[in-house]
């Protein structure tokens, strides 16, 4: 049962912070150091001092230490009553078509996970975990928000909100990609009250942010007893809603010895039929079918597709995993290629020995040509309806087997933990 609280949150004061465009970010495992300047550039109160700072000394207390001084000059500000924050997102979709996702930023009471309360959709790498921990010991705050999806065929929640979002937005940013994110503040009573009605019975799904959720848990069991630290920030998003998109994250492998190719040659030969592409055509479409790959090694660089021969492999390889697991993409390519050909484990993958990710299919063909990686594996985006299945039945997937498109910026409000 979600527990879905307005929050009194900590936000922005655009009269004496500047436009909120200045302000935000991405979030910060996306964020490399010309980035980081580049927003840092924006604004002296832009989020990614707080968010990922840099110091000579312990960057973590000097972000507390940022945070608090914005505060005492009124660029942050503590809002008086609890509200909700609806977010829309219109974003540019492949082929230049547009859509709009729709949800609400809130506080959510944290749970272990489990049936009927919060679930994982995929595995997480540790180090994450330690740094956003120490922050948020310093801090005292969720900087971001996690993103969980939540079942609501009537679309009820948000039938409660939309009323509120008629007028003019408490604030519109738009990103690099082109996405704009409007933003408005719900305090309405018995706005709030349906949107916990709708949601009353609602599992939460974590899309994206499993580091954030797991690290707010681990926070809130340090601190102990009840308070604002038993809550983490939220998007939340129904699963119905007809603006969710999921892109596919890409993967490449590095370090492979002259045996190793020949392993994952003969691995890729008698598990798929191989067929030459053309280089635009390498990265293959959604489908539910069997599992289709874009190949493309460093040696060879031709554009391959792969397409399993059979699913019983995939079956025989997974066979201690639900059937909705041993259907998904990339949890086929690590049990046949990269665990059985390749010997990665659970681990080596974790800390990414071995092991990179693309978002995009051009800069993995890019790193595979320019020799930075051995070889690219191009996969389809993971339905849905899939990632649904596959969380119900308990499994977790491997990591990065989804990218949800929009991201949630950071700095769109603030969370504090240490009173209510």
């Amino acid at each position: 049962m979600a527990d879905v609280q307005p929050l009194r949150a900590l936000r922005y004061d655009l009269d004496g912070a500047g436009p909120l465009q200045d302000l935000v970010s991405p979030p910060y495992d996306v964020i490399d150091e010309a980035r980081r300047a580049g927003l840092a550039g924006r604004s002296p109160y832009n989020v990614v001092g707080v968010d990922l700072p840099r110091s000579e000394g312990d960057p973590y207390a000097a972000a507390a230490e940022l945070l608090h001084r914005w505060r005492e000059e009124g660029a942050v500000v503590r809002d008086e009553r609890p509200a909700l924050w609806a977010l829309t997102q219109d974003y540019r979709t492949p082929g230049d078509g547009r859509m709009t996702r729709r949800g609400f930023l809130c506080r959510v009471g944290i749970e272990e996970y489990g049936a009927g309360r919060v679930r994982p959709h995929e595995r997480t790498h540790p180090g994450p975990k330690e740094d956003r921990l120490r922050l948020t010991r310093a801090t005292r705050a969720n900087l971001s928000p996690i993103f969980a999806l939540h079942s609501d065929p009537g679309r009820q929640a948000w039938a409660a909100i939309a009323p509120h979002t008629s007028g003019e937005p408490w604030d519109t940013v738009t990103d690099e990609d082109g996405t704009e994110h409007r933003l408005w503040r719900v305090e309405d009573a018995s706005a709030v009250e349906a949107v916990q009605a709708a949601l009353a019975d609602a599992e939460l799904l974590i899309a994206d942010g499993h580091h954030r959720y797991e690290t707010a848990r681990v926070y809130a069991e340090e601190i102990g007893g009840e308070g604002a630290h038993r809550y983490v920030l939220a998007y939340l998003v129904a699963l119905e809603d007809p603006g969710l998109t999921v892109f596919p994250t890409h993967r490449l492998v590095r370090g492979l010895r002259p045996d190793q190719h020949e392993t994952l040659a003969d691995a890729i030969r008698a598990s798929f039929e191989i067929e030459e592409v053309a280089p635009e055509a390498l990265a293959p479409a959604a489908g539910e079918g069997p599992l289709e790959l874009g190949y493309v090694d460093a040696h060879f660089k031709r554009p391959l597709r792969l397409t399993l021969r059979d699913q019983r492999i995939a079956d025989d390889a997974l066979a201690d995993h639900a059937e909705p697991y041993r259907r998904l993409d990339t949890a086929v390519l690590e049990a046949l290629l990269l665990k059985g050909a390749l010997g990665m484990t659970d681990d080596s993958i974790a800390h990414l020995d071995g092991l990179g990710y693309a978002r995009d299919a051009a800069e993995a063909i890019e790193l595979v040509q320019a020799g930075t990686y051995d070889a690219a594996f191009l996969m389809r985006p993971a339905p849905v309806s899939r990632i649904r299945e596959i969380a119900a039945a308990g499994e977790t997937m491997p990591p990065k087997s989804t990218y949800f498109f929009p991201k949630v910026l950071t700095g769109l409000v603030f969370n504090p933990l240490d009173q209510d």
